[in-house]
């Protein structure tokens, strides 16, 4: 008896350490370009940060010339986040609507697609997409 309820004990124990799996931090990642139907394609990334936040509500992420994206909570690592609607780019008379998802493990490595779907005079131009892969940075103290 003691044997099972200590093991009932250890699942719950764990299952619920990984339900709430730390996803925020600052990363250093890389861009691999997964996809394009863009000639020539409006925008480069090679590599960069990505910074993701977990507030109350769900999770912010933010990438460099990329307007900040919200998203529902993370679960067991995974989320999604996206602009609200077409934002201007650094790319004149281009607008896109940004969509990133994905995981983060819990040993700090991150692996997400983020897609970019852009507009010209509010009308569907083209679409790129990078999948993105880098490790947490360590956290500095204060």
């Amino acid at each position: 008896m003691r044997t099972t309820l200590l093991a009932g004990v250890f699942v719950l124990v764990a299952s619920s350490s990984a339900f709430a799996q730390e996803v925020a931090g600052t990363f250093d990642v890389k861009f691999d370009e997964a996809g394009s139907t863009c000639n020539p394609a409006p925008v480069t990334y090679t590599r960069g940060k990505v910074v993701v936040e977990d507030t109350k509500k769900g999770v912010t992420v933010n990438i460099e010339t990329v307007p900040q994206m919200f998203g529902g909570p993370a679960k067991k690592g995974s989320f999604k986040a996206s602009t609200t609607k077409p934002v201007a780019t650094t790319v004149q008379g281009l607008d896109a609507k940004y969509t990133i998802s994905g995981r983060i493990d819990e040993s700090g490595v991150i692996a997400v697609v983020l897609v970019a779907e852009y507009q010209a005079n509010k009308k569907p131009y083209c679409v790129q997409s990078w999948n993105i892969s880098g490790i947490r940075q360590a956290a500095t103290k204060k």
